[in-house]
Order: structure tokens, then sequence, then C-alpha cells
């Protein structure tokens, strides 16, 4: 068991949201998150956001206190604009996004607001410490054990638990599970819902610590990813993915961390990173992609004005278009083809044959 003493105490999780059938996924959070910051990536008062999806006729405070990420502003509360909210306003609803709010919610950071109990700050422990201990250690993700029963065994046991009972907030949380697609994260390979659930721990883990006065050093995100358990809570852990996260953590810090969605930041950091680089205005507002030339399978959507920055940190950068259609073995082929040509330009020759080389290899 974790020595983490802070209490879990279900809260209003146990009102039902009407999320719909499983085949729906979360397409409602998606769609009370862009109808909510009105389609664009600038930070909203909590208010106005509960104005705007007031016509949805759902509780909003599902949404804001334990998916989005609050903090006061100038004696006002606001909701930030983070990776969960770039992938909401910027692309349709997905399994992938269905995926990135499940580890949003599995994360347990929602900051703070005017009149929030102290432990509304990590309104999910129960489910935190479920994905981590039970799931991810003792199932080793085999999610075919993960039922309402199992839940409410493993919260009503532990003594930081504060609630008379456990049934409602289990059978909720194990629905969830199912329309968060928590099954398809067992696989261990690099996929972008888990790229994109990366950069959402890391803005959610420093606007956290904002909270206190704190504000991380670069050289620590890496630490703060251990700290919040994300390489537990996010899926099945393997080599691919420690690796990733490494080149991952490089594009994060490079493109500014959460200024990435501010073109005024983002052009600070590109004049003071790149100064020879000639800052254009796009006519395109569609984020790009992000790809590193050492696995096509770490791929990162980005905000366009970021493209530069991604480069600067060994990143090649696709447009829109080729986003939205990329094949990783294409991409191979068109480098492999493009070194070859680059060699043969240059006057380089192989100068052994191909029968030479299958005898090295084979050791004849």
């Amino acid at each position: 068991m974790s020595t983490d003493s802070r209490e879990w105490r279900p809260g209003s999780f146990t009102k039902n949201y009407s999320w719909g059938r499983p085949e729906v996924g979360l397409r409602q959070l998606h769609q009370a998150i862009r109808l909510g910051f009105n389609g664009e990536l600038k930070e909203v008062s909590r208010q106005e956001f509960r104005d705007r999806t007031a016509i949805l006729e759902r509780p909003d405070f599902i949404p804001i206190n334990f998916f989005l990420f609050n903090r006061p502003i100038k004696n006002v509360d606001y909701i930030i604009v983070d990776e969960l909210v770039f992938q909401a306003v910027t692309a349709d609803h997905s399994p992938a996004f269905d995926k990135l709010a499940l580890i949003a919610f599995n994360l347990s950071l929602a900051g703070r607001w005017r009149g929030s109990e102290p432990y509304q700050r990590w309104p999910t422990l129960w489910a935190h410490y479920y994905v981590k201990d039970r799931v991810a250690h003792q199932l080793g993700w085999d999610t075919r054990g993960v039922s309402a029963d199992d839940i409410e065994r493993f919260v009503s046991s532990d003594v930081r638990y504060r609630a008379e009972g456990a049934r409602k907030l289990s059978t909720n949380l194990n629905y969830l599970f199912q329309i968060g697609r928590l099954s398809e994260f067992s696989k261990g390979a690099v996929e972008r819902w888990w790229v994109d659930g990366l950069f959402l721990a890391l803005d959610r883990a420093i606007e956290d610590q904002k909270l206190d006065g704190n504000e991380p050093a670069e050289g620590s995100y890496g630490h703060l990813l251990s700290r919040m358990d994300f390489q537990d809570i996010a899926g099945r852990r393997s080599l691919p993915k420690d690796l990733a996260a490494n080149h991952l953590l490089t594009l994060y810090t490079a493109c500014g961390g959460r200024e990435r969605f501010v073109d005024e930041q983002v052009r600070e950091i590109t004049m003071l990173r790149l100064p020879d680089v000639e800052w254009l205005l796009a006519n395109d507002d569609r984020p790009e992609g992000a790809v590193h030339p050492t696995n096509p399978q770490i791929l990162k959507s980005i905000p366009r004005a970021c493209a530069w920055l991604a480069k600067y940190a060994g990143f090649d950068v696709i447009d829109a278009d080729e986003l939205a259609t990329f094949d990783p073995a294409e991409f191979v082929r068109r480098r492999t083809r493009n070194a070859l040509r680059s060699l043969g330009e240059r006057g380089i020759k192989p100068t052994m044959t191909a029968e030479a080389l299958d005898d090295l290899t084979r050791g004849g």
C-alpha cells in the first residue's frame, strides 16, 4: 500500500452524469469542454464555463471538478487550458480522447477554487490507487479482473476511504472504466493517446505545484512524472514507453510547457532559442505533428506555432493533412529513400555486394 495518507472522499462522483451508451464513450465530456471553452484555447472562468454548458442540462460539476484543472486568478476562479482541452477543442471526439480523459481522471489533480474543500484538489485518489495498486501491480493490467465488486472491495478495505458506502462510487467508476477504454491500456506500445497523456500529466503536475508557490525546474519534469505515478496509471509500462518519455520530455520543455498554447509566448521562446528564424504568421491554425526520427510511433500533435521549437528539439514536423493520415511505415520508407538519395548525391557508394554482406551477417 502507498504511504500517501491523504483521505479518499467520493464527493459528488456518486451522482449520475448520464454518459449514455457504452459505444458513445466520453463524447458528452468532449462536447462539454468544447462548448465551455467556446472552441478557443483561452482560459475560461468557472462561471462562464457553467453558463455556456447549461444548455446541455447535465451536471457541470462532473467535468469541472473531476476532469479539468481549476485555479484562482486575481480572485476569479478559472479553468485552465491544458492537453485535454487542446485535444477537445482541436480534434473531433475519438477513442483516443476517451483514453486521454481517463488519464486526466486517474491523475486526480483538479486544482483549487473558492469554497472548495481540501480533498477536492485531489478528487479521485480512490481511482488513482485502484489503477496503480490493483490493476497495474496486482492484476498486471489484466483488466478482466476489474468489476464494480472488485472496486468496492478495494476501496472499502482502505482506511483512507471516508464514506459510509462505496457501492454507487464503484458502479459509476466501473462504467467509466468501460467507456474510457481502460482495457486498451494493457498494451506496451507507444500510442498517440499515451503521448498526449504524458503532456497532460506534466501540465497538471506543474500547475498543481504552482498552487503551493513552487515553480518546478525543467530538469525535474521526469521526477514529476514519477511522483504522480504516470507510468503506472497510464497503461502497461514498457521499454519503448520509457525511451519515448525521454524524447517527449525534451519536446515538452522545448515548446515551453503550457505556454505552447499562447502564440505570443511561443514566439518569444522561438526568438530566444532560434534568433535567426524568421517568424511567419500561419494561415492555417490546425495543429501540426512532431514525430521523432528514431521512432515514428512517437508522434505528438502540437500547436502550429511550435513547429520550429519541435525541430529544435530534434523532431521532424509534418503538416495537418499528413498528421490526419500519418503512416509510420511510409515515414520510415521516405526517410530511407531520402537518405540513400543524399548519399548518392555525395558520391558515396557501397563497397560490398549484397551477397558479401549476406555472407558476413550469416557468419559465412
